[in-house]
């Protein structure tokens, strides 16, 4: 098996090359991994399904013990696969407070920063493309 990274994985369908190709994976492919799906009215706005989570959006949790709440996502791990979301925390047995890490499958995008212009341009050019087709049909 190679050493290095390649970004075919999609080409095996063996569960250990696969797991290989997420854990040797750059940050900017990591990146991709940290997709959650957008709620309606993102969705037809900007007709996507999915977006990766950044520091700053505004994300409904759907499973688990904090189920149903609000709140912003105070950082993305990307190492680790995991996010930290401003206000879900825990208690410690001594008392003490700590962040509970949520994956980005059990979230909904309820509303986007839109602070990177980088973010924006992908998110109009897929506005454009789907008007552009409309007015073909």
């Amino acid at each position: 098996m190679k050493q290095e990274f390649s970004t075919s994985r999609l080409s095996s369908t063996q569960p250990r090359k696969q797991r290989k190709f997420r854990i040797n994976a750059p940050l900017h492919i990591r990146h991709k991994f940290l997709s959650a799906n957008l709620s309606k009215d993102l969705r037809k706005k900007y007709a996507k399904r999915n977006l990766p989570l950044r520091k700053g959006d505004e994300v409904l949790i759907m499973r688990g013990a904090f189920k149903k709440k609000k709140a912003k996502v105070t950082s993305v791990d990307l190492k680790n696969s995991r996010i930290v979301i401003e206000g879900m925390q825990r208690s410690k047995k001594d008392g003490s407070k700590v962040n509970v890490f949520f994956h980005p499958s059990v979230l909904q995008i309820q509303s986007l920063n839109l602070d990177d212009k980088q973010r924006v341009a992908i998110l109009n050019r897929k506005q454009s493309t789907q008007t552009e087709a409309k007015e073909k049909k």
